[in-house]
């Protein structure tokens, strides 16, 4: 797994928005100041800015989603290799910034609107007709990290790549394979759908104002058929929740607490052995194909004990 370190500051050049000196000025100029409720860190550095776009691969012929364009220092980059450029932007102070900033690009286009709450089918319907392909590409508040990304790839748009910055405790989780302590319910959710690559480690010192904590630049590519396949995924996922309910307990105990009653609990053991899942073994060594084969057999057994063949 490639990534690297990024040092900061440095890599401005004339005309760009990722610099102390100008974000400073913008903000001052519009009387802007920062709610820690929207998780508002603005980038400052250029190299961090190239090195996201660059791992994003972007174009002539393709687009860019960003999601929470601040004042618009990302955006400015991708907005000079994309064909276009579409920022979802909650902060109405905001606009008016963009507005000076994204000016010479007529092809970055700012929406208004809260991303949770967006149809991102129909915006990418409308906003990115004749593009061959589209990425995410952006630096998420570390608050709503999750809920964003899931949201991107349980909705199946059709991506290419998503890049973001997020807190590098929840991208290493994010990239974790079986065995370690980082690995859980997240990697399993984010890996069935992408591949994750951690591509840089980036310092506190390129924001206004600087975070508690170091951040990671992930790229996940989108895959063309999920990791593994399974008849139920939304009961895939619950079997996935309920195997790290609480991480030092056993595979068998925790899918005894959510699945099982006292009387039939002696059925589990025996499931787990049939599926070739030892019933000592936790849930953070468990493989994404060992839980599709444990789901499958839960699936199975639940259905046949309710009489149903489906346990949803």
């Amino acid at each position: 797994m490639s990534q690297e370190h990024l040092q900061a500051p440095g890599g401005q050049t004339a005309g760009d928005i990722a610099s102390p000196k100008r974000t400073k000025d913008l903000m001052q100029k519009y009387g802007f100041t920062l709610k820690k409720s929207l998780g508002q860190n603005f980038l400052i550095d250029q190299n961090v800015l190239n090195r996201i776009v660059s791992a994003a691969g972007l174009d002539a012929s393709k687009g860019a989603l960003e999601i929470g364009p601040g004042i618009g220092a990302l955006t400015q980059q991708l907005a000079k290799l994309a064909a276009k450029v579409v920022a979802v932007e909650i902060d109405q102070r905001l606009l008016p910034m963009l507005e000076e900033t994204l000016a010479p690009y007529p092809h970055a286009e700012v929406v208004h609107a809260d991303v949770l709450k967006v149809d991102l089918q129909a915006l990418f319907a409308e906003r990115f007709q004749g593009v061959d392909k589209v990425s995410v590409v952006a630096n998420l508040p570390y608050y709503v990290t999750t809920p964003i990304l899931m949201k991107l790839l349980e909705e199946r748009l059709p991506l290419e790549n998503i890049v973001v910055m997020i807190q590098k405790e929840v991208a290493e989780r994010m990239a974790a394979k079986p065995g370690g302590k980082e690995y859980g319910s997240l990697s399993i959710a984010v890996q069935y759908y992408c591949e994750p690559e951690l591509v840089a480690i980036v310092p506190q010192t390129v924001f206004i104002p600087q975070p508690n904590v170091d951040s990671a630049v992930i790229r996940l590519k989108l895959r063309e058929a999920p990791a593994v396949q399974v008849e139920d995924e939304a009961f895939f996922f619950e079997v996935v929740q309920a195997s790290f309910t609480q991480r030092r307990k056993t595979i068998y105990n925790n899918l005894a607490a959510k699945f099982f009653t006292k009387e039939t609990k002696p059925e589990l053991e025996q499931l787990l052995q049939g599926a070739g899942i030892e019933p000592s073994r936790r849930g953070e060594t468990l493989s994404m194909a060992e839980y599709a084969t444990l789901t499958a057999a839960l699936s199975a057994y639940l259905g046949k004990a309710s009489g149903k063949d489906d346990p949803a």
